[in-house]
């Protein structure tokens, strides 16, 4: 199966900044799974909540979407010649602590896998942890 690999989370103060990056594994890559034509979603899930989509980004790169909890505080954008997504994080909250996750899909909109909880998808990554305290 498909895996994706999440890093970048960490422990910063409300206001700060992270970036985080998701990328295919190397064995992922070595099965022929091809990164660049699939749709990239980040979702979070904080505890005792549901998951939530965050944004996501076609597989060009040219269409993104975000959850209207971080628009215009998070920017997501994908190079796909390094197989990697990155989602920009500035000026976090709080509330934006979660565990964060990535998906790839292919054949589904931009728009509607960021409104999905994620369900749907079968590849995966584990998660980063982003907590947000003073």
């Amino acid at each position: 199966q498909a895996q994706l690999v999440e890093s970048g989370g960490g422990l910063v103060q409300p206001g700060g900044s992270l970036r985080l990056s998701c990328a295919a594994s190397e064995s992922t890559l070595d099965s022929g799974f091809t990164f660049e034509h699939y749709a990239i979603g980040w979702f979070r899930q904080a505890p005792g909540k549901e998951r939530e989509g965050v944004s996501c980004i076609s597989s060009s790169g040219r269409i993104t979407n975000w959850a209207d909890s971080v628009k215009g505080r998070f920017t997501i954008s994908r190079d796909n010649a390094k197989n990697t997504v990155y989602l920009q994080m500035n000026n976090l909250r709080a509330e934006d602590t979660a565990v964060y996750y990535c998906a790839a899909q292919l054949g589904w909109s931009v728009r509607y896998m960021c409104q999905s909880r994620g369900n749907e998808f079968d590849t995966w990554g584990q998660g980063t942890q982003v907590t947000v305290s003073s």
